[in-house]
């Protein structure tokens, strides 16, 4: 059967004949990721010159390039057809075709910026809008405006929108293939997920299995939803059912039984990343369920950490997953979340160059000789973070004052890692440990070697160096080596030796702390981390952040840690992975960069805020000596620091205090803002904005005893409010026989009446607060005060129940009034009603 692309091809073979650039927009499984490159191969303007392909996934660049390589007969990639990947090249004299990852495409431009021999470079899934891909176009458009203006490009996807990139281009023609794309149902929840992603997965994949046909293709997010899925599906599926996984770091064995066609007679379910979105196709798909999530990085510039984050996944990738179930047939799409909440989804994500760790690129651009503002981008970085990925490059020494690239940067650009990785790995070699850095560089470039069965290995990164240098000898029987992964390091480790022209050697003392810890602050001189005073496994960070060490781990008591992997989220950070760090190789590697600063901070070993003129290296203390006078401002703030540390039970909370915070948190929960938000957390967070002013003269734990808690909070309410707080919640309800029974807040859903039964004779009508909103839970308690009942329908309970619990209570309470008629009966404090004079 005719592909969709097919149609198209001689109004692209035109539009290249007479132009230098092109725009291809297809729908997935159009064919135009294989069909494409083997049509243009013969074109009279390539001359028997070559064509780049760039794919942005190693498994799609192997994929095409083993199809291409089938659909001209030749039994494996290599020949006409080959590619180009880190640690992993196909290619041979006669290869005229490269499908090639997006680090490579840059590297090519960087050591021949002409790209002789080539003809055309074709941007495969632009969509995608990678840093590298952008980087890439950008370049290779500089190429060509200056050096090679008959060198052709071509821009392909299935959901771009055409126009900019056509006007990128120089006005290039568009050129669409109408894809005969069988229809495909779409089916919607009624409900929004709650709670965890992987049962309702199995679930639809179980109900999709009974009633649909054909092979199935479920979106999750990455491998860690994949593995609970596939283990929640284990021995519930029917006999002719394989399940796979789908995702980049498995081996390349595994990703090719995932792709292959069922054979006859069996059916599949592939539990793919967002892997197979795009240029894969994977033959018999009828059914697709997509989970509606995607993993994605994201640069935090405050934190100089790139962290994954799980969001809701964009419609445009939405459409392209729904695409994959009408590859070959009609299919049916499982979508799992509401039409309500599709129209709330993003259009399409955001570039990567808008969010992304621009250091790389910075260094990259210097390294091909061209500045950002010399390019023409579809959307230019950002000048902010282009600031400050340059300031990281001269703190490595790859740039200079000017901005001009060093000699020392143009090595870190050959070695095609990330900058810091690169000037860990020279700086190490020149120490004498060249070998050990590499290991270290490919070890934090690849997901953890080790694992457990109960949970996360210990984080001293030295386990891993030796998972790498001996496999599983010689480490506690607890630890798993993950094989796969400590080849993949292995190799990479090689790779780098070789690029930076270290022998293969084993320095002596390779995976000691003195080694591991300097060379990692070399990598990572922000993420230097001092042992809080008095604590086990909390430290800060150079760059202000906390972190927390599992106490029980070996390095949790180490005085210096340089942190290399943690879950960047929360408060403090999880230290995932770390090496622990000597002091003298602190003030090797970094001693220079300290400076003299005064400061004003809470001291939590003291207890009290300490003024201190301090030798400082970010936010870690160095050495330091008292300062007078400090501003009673910063005093103030500082000392909020030690609430924080401590938590609120510092300060004093009275009985009024505590049922203030209470009824602030009911009408919060009732109302919402303003109402402030008392939780522990709420409180925590705006200690400058209810008890700052409430702190003068105040510098230590004792003193915060004379804080007026009371007064603080109501601070922080509207003045206007400060009635309506009486009116909604008021402390006290006086019940029918007068007394004032203090209300109980704390349960902001359901306040709590506790009074003695005999106290609310006559009332039908359940008490209410919230300005009648809500009823009170009312405890109706014995003589003995002891509860007897918990009603919120008074008028329910003297009809019924009352009358079980005064044969109860009559005659354990026999000078109580325990009336047959409890609504006509005379309400009283006392053991009896008073007689009538």
């Amino acid at each position: 059967m005719a592909l969709p692309v097919e149609e198209a091809l001689p109004e692209l073979q035109r539009a290249l004949a007479e132009g230098s650039s092109g725009v291809l927009v297809a729908p997935p499984g159009a064919g135009k990721t294989t069909l494409v490159p083997l049509a243009l191969l013969d074109e009279p303007w390539l001359k028997g010159g070559k064509i780049v392909v760039l794919e942005p996934r190693r498994l799609a660049a192997r994929a095409a390039a083993l199809r291409m390589a089938e659909l001209l007969g030749e039994p494996d990639a290599g020949g006409t057809v080959g590619y180009r990947m880190r640690l992993e090249t196909r290619v041979g004299r006669a290869t005229r075709i490269e499908v090639v990852t997006e680090g490579i495409l840059t590297r090519m431009l960087q050591s021949d910026p002409a790209l002789e021999g080539i003809g055309l470079v074709i941007f495969d899934e632009f969509h995608e809008r990678s840093l590298q891909a952008d980087a890439g176009l950008a370049l290779t458009l500089h190429a060509r405006r200056l050096l090679r203006p008959e060198l052709r490009v071509l821009v392909m996807s299935a959901t771009l929108d055409a126009e900019p990139v056509a006007r990128l281009l120089g006005g290039a023609a568009v050129v669409r293939a109408e894809g005969r794309v069988h229809p495909v149902e779409t089916r919607w929840r009624d409900h929004p997920v709650s709670g965890w992603i992987e049962p309702i997965v199995a679930d639809t994949v179980r109900a999709a299995l009974r009633e649909q046909e054909g092979d199935m293709l479920v979106f999750l997010p990455g491998a860690a939803e994949i593995r609970r899925t596939g283990e929640a599906l284990a021995g519930d599926l029917p006999p002719d059912v394989s399940v796979y996984e789908l995702f980049g770091l498995l081996p390349r064995e595994i990703q090719d039984q995932a792709l292959r066609p069922s054979p006859p007679g069996r059916r599949k379910v592939v539990l793919s990343s967002a892997i197979a979105e795009s240029s894969l196709t994977i033959e018999g798909v009828r059914v697709v369920v997509d989970a509606g999530l995607m993993r994605v990085a994201r640069f935090d510039p405050g934190t100089g950490m790139t962290r994954l984050e799980t969001l809701r996944v964009t419609r445009d990738a939405a459409d392209q997953r729904r695409g994959r179930a009408g590859r070959t047939a009609p299919g049916v799409c499982f979508r799992l979340w509401t039409r309500q909440e599709e129209q709330g989804m993003v259009p399409a994500r955001a570039p990567e160059i808008r969010e992304a760790d621009l250091a790389p690129l910075v260094l990259d651009l210097a390294a091909f000789g061209a500045e950002p503002g010399e390019l023409t981008w579809l959307d230019p970085p950002g000048t902010a973070p282009l600031a400050q990925a340059g300031e990281l490059l001269r703190e490595l020494e790859a740039l200079d004052a000017d901005g001009s690239l060093t000699a020392h940067g143009r090595r870190m650009a050959e070695l095609g890692v990330h900058p810091r990785l690169a000037h860990m790995v020279l700086q190490g070699a020149e120490r004498g440990w060249g070998a050990v850095a590499c290991d270290l560089a490919a070890l934090l470039e690849e997901r953890d070697v080790l694992r457990t069965a109960g949970g996360r290995p210990e984080v001293d990164v030295r386990l891993r160096l030796e998972a790498v240098g001996e496999g599983a000898r010689g480490l506690p029987r607890v630890l798993g080596v993950d094989g796969a992964a400590v080849s993949r390091v292995r190799q990479q480790a090689e790779a780098l030796r070789r690029r930076a022209a270290i022998r293969l050697r084993r320095d002596a003392g390779g995976g000691g702390e003195g080694p591991v810890g300097l060379l990692a602050a070399l990598a990572y001189p922000d993420r230097v981390g001092q042992l809080r005073a008095g604590s086990r496994g909390r430290y800060l960070l150079r760059n202000g952040r906390g972190v927390t060490v599992d106490t029980s781990d070996p390095l949790a008591g180490e005085a210096w840690l340089v942190v290399l992997d943690l879950d960047a989220r929360g408060r403090e950070g999880r230290v995932f992975q770390a090496a622990a760090l000597a002091l003298a190789d602190l003030e090797e590697a970094l001693g220079g960069q300290a400076e003299i600063v005064e400061e004003v901070a809470w001291d939590d070993a003291a207890g009290r805020v300490q003024a201190r003129r301090i030798r400082r290296l970010g936010a870690l203390v160095l050495g330091e000596g008292a300062l007078r006078d400090p501003d009673p401002g910063v005093v103030a703030r500082a000392l909020c620091e030690g609430v924080r540390a401590r938590g609120l039970h510092v300060l004093r909370w009275s009985r009024e205090a505590t049922q203030l915070r209470e009824r602030l948190a009911f009408l919060r929960a009732l109302e919402g803002d303003p109402w402030p938000d008392t939780s522990a957390e709420g409180l925590i967070t705006s200690l400058e904005g209810w008890l700052v002013p409430f702190l003068g003269g105040m510098r230590s734990l004792d003193d915060l005893g004379r804080v007026e808690v009371v007064e603080a909070l109501l601070s922080s309410l509207p003045w206007n409010r400060r009635a309506d707080l009486d009116r909604l919640a008021p402390t006290h309800l006086e019940v029918p026989s007068g007394s004032r029974i203090m209300l109980d807040y704390g349960d902001p859903s359901a306040p709590v009446l506790a009074v003695r039964l005999q106290e609310v004779f006559g009332l039908e009508e359940t008490p209410t607060v919230g300005g009648g909103r809500v009823p009170l839970t009312v405890h109706l308690l014995s003589p003995a005060r002891r509860p007897v009942q918990v009603t919120r329908d008074l008028g329910s309970f003297w009809r019924g129940a009352y009358f079980e619990v005064r044969k109860d209570l009559r005659s354990r309470y026999p000078k109580h009034s325990w009336p047959e008629d409890p609504l006509a009966a005379e309400p009283t404090r006392r053991t009896k009603p008073r007689k009538a004079p």
